[in-house]
């Protein structure tokens, strides 16, 4: 069940997270150009931050007793920070992935090698005879 047809809970979601970040005197140049009529917008908005956006329902009070725009805006740049950082420890954490896999490769050819180089070694090799201590 999606709020508006053709939008999904995600993409509703992610456009309101955007309209937050906006900058103040910009947001309605910015719906124009994302060409969303500023009804829409209000709704969505109270479904994600008041209602139950997942399952499409809108809280049918129509003032934002819940969180006011200005708590709507830090809540959205601390977002934004919070997902910065992720986006670096991912970033970090791909990079070692990245190095153990090449560990691993080299480590299977290194095994490979070692395997190699032992069949060509012959079977019977002569072991050292008991000598007496002197």
């Amino acid at each position: 069940m999606t709020i508006s047809p053709g939008f999904t809970a995600v993409e509703v979601r992610e456009f309101v997270h955007e309209y937050q970040l906006v900058r103040y005197g910009q947001k309605a140049r910015w719906l124009v150009e994302q060409d969303v009529p500023y009804s829409r917008l209000r709704r969505w908005q109270d479904a994600v931050f008041e209602g139950d956006l997942d399952r499409a329902l809108i809280p049918r009070e129509g003032s934002a007793m819940t969180m006011p725009p200005k708590k709507r805006t830090a809540f959205e740049r601390a977002r934004a920070v919070e997902r910065g950082d992720q986006a670096k420890e991912v970033a970090r954490l791909s990079a070692r992935v990245r190095e153990l896999e090449e560990t691993n490769t080299a480590l299977g050819k290194a095994i490979g090698l070692l395997h190699a180089m032992s069949e060509e070694e012959p079977e019977n090799t002569p072991t050292p005879t008991n000598q007496p201590d002197s």
